[in-house]
């Protein structure tokens, strides 16, 4: 697959809620995912056992996911990148919430190997 094909697959499957065959599909076994500094879960992780469990916090963090909103990828070489716009309501929160990101994908022999991803974490509680 071509980059801008690897992109159109990766929003197509997000838009559908289907993030694990995502995953499963376009991933590279030895994916690098990186989120910024100061969010609930390491920074840096790396291979598909780590993301996995990095989407099992996600989840147990998540009272409701309210809705999406993923943009039309734009694709340049090996990259693509995409925003993803979320209303969700975490656990222990009693409002939603808006979560704003950019996500930048690098694609290499048909598999996504990077993906970082660009918003402003929220304070963690001490």
């Amino acid at each position: 697959m071509t980059t801008e094909e690897v992109a159109n697959q990766l929003v197509k499957l997000c838009r559908e809620g289907k993030f694990e065959e995502c995953i499963r599909e376009l991933y590279s076994p030895d994916i690098i995912s990186i989120e910024p500094e100061g969010g609930p879960w390491e920074s840096k992780v790396q291979g598909l056992d780590a993301l996995a469990k990095k989407g099992q916090q996600w989840n147990e963090m998540l009272a409701e996911f309210h809705s999406s909103e993923i943009s039309d990828p734009v694709a340049a070489e090996n990259f693509f990148s995409i925003t993803m716009k979320s209303k969700v309501t975490l656990k222990g929160m009693d409002h939603q919430i808006d979560m704003d990101e950019v996500c930048v994908y690098r694609v290499e022999d048909g598999k996504v190997v990077t993906e970082q991803f660009f918003y402003t974490p929220m304070p963690q509680p001490a």
